[in-house]
């Protein structure tokens, strides 16, 4: 069973997205998702999520973003699962250099790089491997948690104490990021976790061209509101609306079923740790040793000593295999209920729960503006789907339905997108929604 097919969808739902955004001629984010086929490696290895975000002039960053999520998934099944953070670490370490080797051996290609946020879900949680300022998010309940440090210049003065505040009050880039994949033959790689999985969590991997235009409030409750597939499309959406000047990646993990996980968890920390069934049931053992001691017991009565000697043998050896096999069992217990933990995070912990209601107002406005941008085209929209979806977005509104009201809302904001990717109408007229505050 453990090399048979498992079919993860009834555990994860999993969507991604990669768009140039409204201002770039060419994308240069990559993303690489890696599911296990089987439990056995699965226990082994995890799951593998992987960004890119790129840098450099002409096709370099591209360039650099593609070998690093071509070379790290590689390297990472390379480097052998006795260790999968050590292993992600020298995976993210050796690509560097193979980043660096690339870049200098091309005029065109020099100082090329990437960031690389890498997410594994293994038996004992979440691990992240990590450069740059791409992002790993999860969102619990009412909390998003951002799971790795911002390798950036703001980031980095705020950890040395040399600023202080909210960080949008500062007038400092946010975008001068401090570490990254290929300007230098060696890079520090921050690894954190593991951090334990609980049903219905959901964790984001996405590049800087989502979260500088919406806030860490505002990605927590869409994705507690919409499954995957549709908050890919919603936040894609909504970056572009406010300028998409950046390329824009996500990954979206969401955890379905807590029982399920912890099953596969149990029998993974089973065969990780070399817990086996014994070749023999204790209950024999146990039975064998009784008989064992009548018989001597007999030998000894009819004065026959030395056919004693050999039950008592037998009854010693299996008290000692019993012995032996509650030590070891403890001892494997122990272990597999032991893990190292890296890194410091979550190095932020907000409550979105008052986000809600402003975030539907920002999808009414981006409505507005998208519809009086479209007027003179305006039936083209205007599909009986769109009616009935405006009707029950705007009767949830009025029951004061927050949970509806997000989720209709927002599907009519991708709908109206889908109208223009499709059918042109707006065109370059629509002018940008209201930024995040």
């Amino acid at each position: 069973m453990s090399n048979s097919l498992v079919k993860w969808d009834t555990i994860l739902q999993i969507a991604s997205q990669s768009d140039v955004g409204m201002r770039r001629t060419n994308n240069q984010d990559n993303l690489f998702v890696s599911l296990a086929s089987t439990m056995d490696q699965w226990t082994r290895r995890g799951h593998l999520f992987l960004v890119a975000d790129g840098m450099g002039a002409h096709a370099a960053g591209e360039l650099a973003s593609k070998i690093a999520v071509e070379q790290i998934p590689h390297l990472y099944a390379k480097y052998g699962p006795n260790n999968p953070a050590e292993s992600l670490h020298r995976a993210i370490s050796d690509a560097n250099a193979e980043i660096h080797r690339r870049g200098e051996a091309n005029e065109e290609f020099h100082n090329m790089g990437t960031t690389c946020s890498s997410m594994l879900l293994l038996p004992e949680g979440i691990v992240c491997g990590h450069v740059g300022d791409s992002r790993i998010y999860r969102v619990r309940q009412n909390f998003i948690d951002q799971l790795t440090f911002d390798h950036s210049l703001i980031w980095e003065m705020r950890a040395a104490g040399q600023i202080k505040g909210d960080l949008d009050d500062i007038k400092i880039p946010k975008n001068v990021i401090t570490r990254s994949l290929g300007p230098y033959p060696e890079v520090r790689v921050d690894v954190e976790g593991p951090f334990p999985v609980q049903a219905g969590d959901v964790y984001m991997l996405c590049t800087d061209g989502l979260t500088g235009q919406i806030s860490d409030e505002e990605l927590g409750v869409i994705l507690q509101n919409f499954e995957p597939s549709l908050a890919c499309q919603l936040l894609v959406d909504v970056s572009n609306l406010r300028g998409g000047p950046d390329n824009i990646t996500i990954i979206i993990l969401k955890i379905l079923t807590q029982d399920l996980m912890s099953q596969v968890a149990c029998r993974s920390r089973d065969v990780a740790t070399g817990m086996t069934a014994p070749m023999v049931h204790p209950l024999s053992v146990v039975a064998l040793i009784m008989s064992c001691i009548v018989s001597a017991i007999f030998f000894w009565s009819t004065g026959e000593i030395s056919g004693a000697i050999v039950p008592l043998a037998v009854t010693t050896i299996s008290l000692i295999w019993i012995i032996a096999q509650l030590i070891m069992g403890a001892t494997r217990h122990a272990d597999s209920e032991t893990f190292t933990n890296y890194g410091r995070g979550p190095y932020l912990h907000l409550d979105f729960g008052n986000a809600g209601w402003p975030l539907v107002e920002n999808f009414k406005e981006m409505i507005s503006q998208i519809t009086e941008a479209s007027s003179s085209n305006a039936k083209n929209w205007e599909t009986l789907s769109y009616l009935a979806l405006k009707a029950q977005a705007e009767q949830a509104e009025k029951n004061r339905n927050l949970q509806e009201s997000i989720r209709n809302y927002g599907k009519m904001v991708i709908m109206l997108m889908d109208q223009i990717r499709g059918k042109g109408i707006g065109g370059d007229t629509v002018s940008a929604a209201p930024e995040s505050n």
